[in-house]
């Protein structure tokens, strides 16, 4: 391997890919995350490109200014490698992205009002992860002007998030709880609307503990079905 390529004796292009150098980028940067073509997963490369990513942004490379090239050489690791654990940079970013953001919330499915909360205390929990991490602050406000990027990680991060909330809700009509003559992505907008108003509208307002349980009481005591 030439070190034009990249490359260091260190971190060779074949590890735990059983597969040689020189593969060209598949799929759409649409594709979801966990969809990467059954590839095996080497934490030393990931974790070596991951940090080469985060030293960029930390020197204040921009988002769009970052490319495979610049990163699979700092990471000292070949194209290749990187193209087989990711379609593009974009998806490469958004998976980044999610390892820094606190991890999706598990529902137990045994209680409507207990699962809208953790969804809720998950949204609270990532918006303080964005107040106290100034990278995480910098990388979602450059999103913004970056199209592509915020398109992937709307298609593989927050759809996922929004369909569990839904799905939720509507469990939630079946079972008698939230009131079933009402739109659900309404109702799921009224539980998520205060969240996102202090996440993203007005993000020095508060995010207390206990904010979810608050939400979600004071919603579904509107949202009781009628007599």
């Amino acid at each position: 391997m030439s070190r034009q390529d990249g490359g260091t004796p260190g971190i060779p292009e074949t590890q735990s890919d059983g597969a040689a150098t020189g593969g060209s980028p598949a799929g759409s940067a649409g594709a979801p995350a966990g969809a990467r073509r059954g590839r095996p997963r080497s934490e030393g490369v990931e974790k070596a490109v991951f940090d080469a990513v985060v030293g960029l942004l930390d020197d204040g490379v921009p988002l769009a200014e970052l490319s495979i090239e610049r990163i699979a050489r700092t990471a000292g690791v070949g194209k290749a490698t990187i193209y087989r654990r990711w379609t593009g940079k974009e998806e490469l970013l958004v998976d980044l992205l999610r390892t820094m953001e606190p991890p999706d919330p598990v529902l137990s499915g045994t209680s409507v009002r207990g699962d809208l909360v953790v969804l809720l205390e998950s949204m609270r929990e990532r918006g303080v992860a964005k107040r106290t991490s100034s990278l995480l602050h910098n990388a979602f406000a450059q999103m913004q002007l970056y199209p592509r990027l915020w398109e992937v990680y709307h298609h593989t991060v927050i759809e996922p998030r929004r369909r569990l909330s839904l799905d939720t809700v509507r469990r939630g009509m079946e079972l008698g709880e939230i009131r079933d003559d009402l739109d659900v992505e309404f109702v799921n907008d009224l539980l998520t609307g205060p969240l996102l108003l202090r996440t993203v509208i007005r993000p020095g307002s508060s995010l207390e503990p206990g904010l979810a349980e608050r939400v979600v009481d004071t919603v579904m005591d509107g949202l009781r079905p009628r007599d």
